[in-house]
C-alpha cells in the first residue's frame, strides 16, 4: 500500500495544484492520525488480543488507502490522510507487539525479518507500480487493485496468528512504573530522529527526483525503490548481525552508514542520488527493528506498552517532518531539507553513543 501511495504524490501534487508547504500539510494529517491513535493500542491489544488486532488493523488500513486517491479537493484529501493515519499507527504497533509476543513465547530473533517483509512490500509496490502506472488512467483503480490483493491475502494468512495474545501478569502491572519506563526515552527520542528520516524519504524521494533532479513522472520512483530494495536487504540480515555485534552497535553503524548515504543523494545527480537512496536504505533498515526489540524485552513493561512508547514519540517524527520539511523546502530548496535531515543523522548517532555508554556501565 504505501510503496504504490508514494509513486502517486507527483500526481496529487499536480492535480490540487498544491506547493511542497501544503504537500506537508496533507502529509501531517497522515501524521496526525499516527498519533492519535497511540494511547488507545494497548487497551484494544489488551482487550482483544494482538493477533486479532493486528488481522482487523491490516484489513481497514487496507481499504482507508482508497479514499486519498478518491479525494475530490484538497479538505478531503487530507480528511482521508487522517483516517488512514489512525488505522495506520493501530496496525503498526499492533504488529510490533505480535512479533515481540512471538519472540518471547517461541524464543526466536525476527523483528528486524519481520521489518524487512515491510520494506519488500514497499520494494515491490514501487517497483512493480512504476510499471502498472503506465497501465492505470485512474490512480484509484490502481490502489484499489492492490488493496484487494491485501485483503484477500490477510484474510486467508491470518489464522496463523490472529488467536495470539499477550503474555501479562499481576507482578508486570505492579512494576510498571516511571522507573520502568525511563530507560525507553532514550530510545524513543532515537526513534524520533530515524522515524522523521524514514518518513520524509518515503514521502519525498518521489518529489526530490521529479522537482530537483528533474526525472519524468514514471522514473520519479526510482529512489524509493532503491531505499526499499536496500532497506529489505539490511533487514533480512540485521537479525543475525544484531546476535553477532548487539543492538547499540548495529544501531550506530546503521546511522553512520545512512549520513553516507545523504551525501550521495544531495549532489542531485540522478545515478548518485538513485545510488544514495540505496545506502540511506541499508542504514536506516536496521536501527527501528532493534529498536522496537529493545522496547519490547524492557523488564516490567508489556510490549504493546514499551512499543506503543517507543512508536508515539517515533511518530512524533512522522508528525513533525512532512510539514518542516515542506516549509523548509518552500523556502530553500528540497536540496536544503535532505541537507538538514543529513544533519539530524549526525545527532542521532551522538545519542546512540550516549546510550551505548549507559549501557554498558549498567550491564
Amino acid at each position: 500500500m504505501t510503496g504504490t501511495w508514494v509513486l502517486y504524490l507527483p500526481h496529487i501534487k499536480t492535480k490540487f495544484a498544491l506547493n511542497d508547504g501544503q504537500i506537508g500539510m496533507a502529509l501531517f494529517s497522515l501524521a496526525l492520525g499516527l498519533l492519535l491513535s497511540i494511547p488507545f493500542i494497548p487497551y484494544i491489544n489488551k482487550k482483544i488480543g494482538v493477533g486479532r488486532s493486528t488481522k482487523v488493523g491490516v484489513l481497514l488500513y487496507a481499504l482507508s488507502f482508497n479514499l486519498p486517491l478518491l479525494a475530490p479537493n484538497y479538505v478531503m484529501l487530507c480528511s482521508s490522510l487522517l483516517l488512514t493515519g489512525i488505522l495506520s499507527g493501530f496496525t503498526d504497533v499492533s504488529m510490533n507487539a505480535l512479533v515481540s509476543t512471538i519472540e518471547k513465547k517461541d524464543d526466536k530473533h525476527f523483528m528486524s525479518a519481520a521489518h524487512g517483509f515491510f520494506s519488500l512490500g514497499g520494494f515491490l509496490g514501487a517497483g512493480i507500480g512504476s510499471i502498472l502506472i503506465t497501465f492505470f488512467e485512474e490512480p484509484a483503480w490502481h490502489m484499489m487493485t492492490i488493496s484487494a490483493f491485501i485483503v484477500l491475502s490477510n484474510w486467508y494468512l491470518s489464522s496463523s496468528y490472529d488467536t495470539i495474545k499477550e503474555v501479562t501478569s499481576p507482578k508486570i502491572k505492579q512494576e510498571n512504573t516511571f522507573k520502568n519506563i525511563r530507560p525507553l526515552l532514550g530510545l524513543s527520542i532515537i526513534g524520533f530522529i530515524i522515524m522523521f528520516n524514514e518518513g520524509a524519504v518515503e514521502h519525498w524521494s518521489n518529489l526530490f527526483l521529479f522537482d530537483v533532479v528533474q526525472v519524468q513522472e514514471n522514473q520519479a520512483g526510482f529512489g524509493f525503490i532503491a531505499f526499499s530494495f536496500c532497506m529489505t536487504v539490511g533487514r533480512f540480515l540485521g537479525d543475525g548481525i544484531s546476535k553477532r555485534i548487539g543492538a547499540f552497535n548495529i544501531i550506530n553503524g546503521g546511522a553512520a552508514i545512512a549520513f553516507v548515504g545523504y551525501l550521495l543523494i544531495v549532489s542531485t545527480n540522478l545515478y548518485l542520488s538513485v545510488l544514495g537512496f540505496g545506502i540511506l536504505g541499508l542504514g536506516l533498515s536496521v536501527v527501528i527493528p532493534e529498536i522496537f526489540r529493545l522496547a519490547g524485552q524492557t523488564k516490567g513493561v508489556p510490549a504493546s506498552v514499551g512499543i506503543s512508547l517507543v512508536s508515539g514519540i517515533g511518530f512524533a517524527g512522522f508528525l513533525i517532518g512532512p510539514v518542516l520539511l515542506g516549509f523548509i523546502s518552500n523556502g530553500a530548496g528540497l536540496t536544503w531539507s535532505f541537507i538538514f535531515l543529513a544533519f539530524s543523522i549526525l545527532l542521532a548517532l551522538c545519542l546512540v553513543f550516549l546510550e551505548l555508554r549507559k549501557h554498558n556501565e549498567s550491564a
